[in-house]
């Protein structure tokens, strides 16, 4: 496949709905490629950023977020899980911790902050 077959079929298939992650592995799976940078030179994310293609959060943000909507849909119907509770505590620090690292590198919005509330709904 040339680059820029490789480079028009990642675009079509990020703008179906599909993330990077799950891009880099219909790649791999359907067209034999294991790596989209080892043909283009550039990281997948700064290659669809290029071409119009950019997710709201980053990936692993998102991923956080929905985890912890798991868990607090959790903890409502078992409260006196506290195991659960700790680690929902420590994966909203994480989330927090990432979400500076974000700001700071200019990939969130400098207002974005994290609440519970809101992790709802940008799950959803």
């Amino acid at each position: 496949m040339e680059r820029a077959e490789l480079i028009d079929e990642t675009v079509k298939l990020a703008k179906g709905g599909l993330n990077a992650a799950q891009v880099g592995t219909a790649l791999r799976d359907t067209y034999g490629i294991p790596s989209i940078r080892a043909v283009t030179g550039e990281r997948m994310t700064k290659l669809l950023a290029a071409h119009g293609v950019k997710a709201d959060l980053p990936e692993d943000l998102q991923a956080l977020l929905k985890r912890v909507v798991h868990l607090q849909r959790h903890l409502v119907t078992h409260p006196k899980d506290l195991s659960n509770k700790r680690g929902l505590s420590l994966m909203e620090s994480r989330i927090r911790r990432l979400a500076r690292y974000y700001r700071a590198n200019k990939m969130l919005p400098e207002d974005w902050t994290y609440s519970a509330a809101t992790a709802v709904l940008q799950v959803e």
